[in-house]
């Protein structure tokens, strides 16, 4: 594992150039280019707040502050997952011509991903501000924290898609239902108490627990939403989670891809 860590260190600068070309691919022959990266959330906000808002009536007090803090993580997970999965078949040219730690390729994936959350992040600070919601300098400094953690996570879960879908092409598109389904399977859209408080059986909360989103979001509502430090046990769940990710994903993705050529 350590060799594999510094061999993908070595071949850092082909992480960096691929992350730039996806961000500048990325919206590229739009009109409004990287603007989308702020639109597309924002409009996802107008249309889950006017959903859960004003038609459903979500009893939160400014619901769209509420939504905005998880949903912008949440999208960079999804993307991470789906677009993981495709990340080895896209770049199938350069996997049968080029030698390089073929774990760069949903490495650049979920990176690029991040950047995008992080230039996000930017709107959600100055929506916080002027919403007079305002912020608390102690939580935010865990906020890089919580960063990091699900930049792990995603990356484990990538690597497992991105090995599993060079031998099972019709994978990429059944993540696409499966991540729409875990999103209303994951405190998104509402928060932990509407499900501890819903009587359902103690093992239906547990299986809920077990969605390694869960942790993530809920510590995310915590800084941005409700203002306060996360619990400790939170915070260790969502990195042990991350961890286990890693490893499982380095260790099919090792072994899996050795047939990756034979598969394009």
């Amino acid at each position: 594992m350590i060799n594999q860590i510094k061999a993908i260190y070595e071949y850092r600068e082909m992480i960096f150039s691929l992350v730039k070309k996806d961000l500048r691919g990325r919206y590229k022959g739009s009109i409004l280019g990287f603007l989308w990266t702020f639109i597309n959330p924002l409009l996802q906000l107008v249309v889950f707040t006017l959903v859960f808002s004003v038609i459903m009536r979500a009893g939160y007090e400014q619901y769209y502050l509420f939504l905005f803090v998880a949903l912008v993580p949440w999208m960079f997970f999804a993307t991470s997952v789906q677009d993981g999965s495709t990340s080895i078949l896209r770049e199938k040219d350069m996997v049968k011509k080029i030698f390089f730690p073929r774990e760069v390729l949903p490495i650049a994936t979920v990176t690029s991903g991040f950047v995008n959350m992080l230039l996000t992040f930017i709107v959600i600070f100055i929506v916080l501000i002027f919403s007079g919601r305002g912020i608390n300098l102690i939580a935010v400094i865990c906020l890089p924290v919580v960063m990091i953690v699900e930049y792990i996570l995603c990356l484990g879960i990538a690597l497992i898609v991105a090995a599993l879908t060079v031998y099972l092409r019709d994978l990429q598109y059944i993540l696409g239902i499966l991540v729409m389904a875990l999103q209303y399977l994951t405190p998104v859209m509402y928060g932990i108490d509407i499900v501890e408080n819903s009587g359902a059986p103690s093992y239906c909360i547990q299986l809920f627990y077990l969605n390694p989103m869960t942790p993530v979001i809920e510590i995310y509502r915590d800084i941005l939403y409700y203002k306060q430090v996360p619990q400790l046990n939170t915070l260790l769940i969502a990195l042990g989670m991350g961890i286990v990710f890693v490893m499982i994903g380095e260790l099919l993705f090792r072994k899996l891809q050795k047939g990756f050529a034979e598969n394009f």
